[in-house]
């Protein structure tokens, strides 16, 4: 049997960009949350935000695509909700939160994203997959309540909630991109989301009379949250968000929550509670099942053209 190498290698592109840009989001929660006590969350996004314009933009390629005017509308709308809404919610969450709950609660974007594909894009799950999406909730709600059902709402952390609508808005952007990674050069999507979100965040922080002072101490951090956390983590997802696909791209994103708690727990020295062993476990249990029916959905089109 011979294996078409030509086919093959963009998937084996796709899987290990998608692997790399799982690693290096995961980084996230655990680089920030030092400065976060220190530098602005808003100030904090905005200068990460456009230090990954910046360093996407010597690699952009300006002259394969041209921008039409309907994908402007996208590129805004995408723009505000993921370079701007988002990373501000997620930086105030991470204040109020710890590194570990931080990483964790990011698998919220997975299932986010998967439900609006299901409603602006038609998409359709069966019981397996329904089933797998409430597990993955399931774990986001042990990880927000600690499973204290008696306290009342207002006493749960504002800090995680923060964070899971920053997921909200994040996995709106990552449907959004879908659709402009086919029509636009991925270095370009990042690039303009950077500024534009960037822009927007500057003029929040100047016009709120946020200090826009930072210490010699946090520079290497938010360089290292610029370049790395953001630009090129949002790279290598794009990447293997064009190559394999919505689904399999998110799943592998969201191996990001247990790199995160890993680095949080060996860096930070921040302990990992019981409840999230078993918020993990059971993410990991939903993510599975997606991946699984996933896979024989796929391959009942495989079999279906063969017939």
């Amino acid at each position: 049997m011979k294996v078409n190498l030509n086919k093959s290698r963009p998937l084996v592109v796709g899987y290990i960009s998608a692997i790399i840009g799982a690693l290096l989001f995961g980084s996230v929660s655990t680089v920030a949350k030092p400065i976060v006590a220190s530098v602005n969350p808003l100030w904090l996004s905005c200068l990460v935000y456009l230090i990954s314009g910046a360093t996407i933009t010597p690699v952009v390629k300006r002259d394969r695509y041209s921008i039409k005017t309907k994908d402007y509308l996208f590129l805004i709308i995408t723009s505000i909700c993921g370079g701007a809404i988002a990373p501000a919610m997620f930086f105030f969450g991470l204040k109020l939160t710890t590194a570990i709950n931080g990483s964790l609660l990011s698998n919220g974007e997975v299932i986010f994203s998967i439900l609006l594909a299901l409603t602006i894009f038609g998409e359709k799950l069966n019981r397996i997959g329904y089933i797998a999406i409430a597990l993955v909730l399931g774990g986001v709600i042990i990880v927000t309540t600690n499973l204290q059902f008696d306290s009342s709402l207002l006493k749960i952390n504002p800090g995680n909630l923060l964070i899971i609508g920053a997921t909200i808005f994040w996995a709106l952007d990552n449907n959004i991109c879908r659709i402009l990674t086919h029509r636009i050069d991925i270095t370009k999507i990042i690039q303009l989301k950077s500024f534009i979100g960037g822009v927007i965040l500057l003029c929040l922080t100047i016009s709120s009379g946020i200090s826009l002072s930072i210490t010699s101490t946090e520079v290497p951090y938010i360089l290292l949250l610029g370049v790395v956390g953001f630009a090129l983590s949002l790279y290598f997802f794009l990447q293997g968000l064009r190559r394999i696909g919505t689904t399999i791209t998110l799943l592998i994103l969201s191996l990001s929550a247990v790199f995160g708690m890993f680095l949080a727990a060996i860096l930070l020295h921040e302990r990992i509670t019981t409840f999230q062993i078993i918020a993990v476990v059971i993410m990991l249990c939903g993510i599975y099942l997606i991946y699984r029916n996933y896979m024989n959905d796929k391959s009942k089109v495989i079999r279906t053209a063969k017939s």
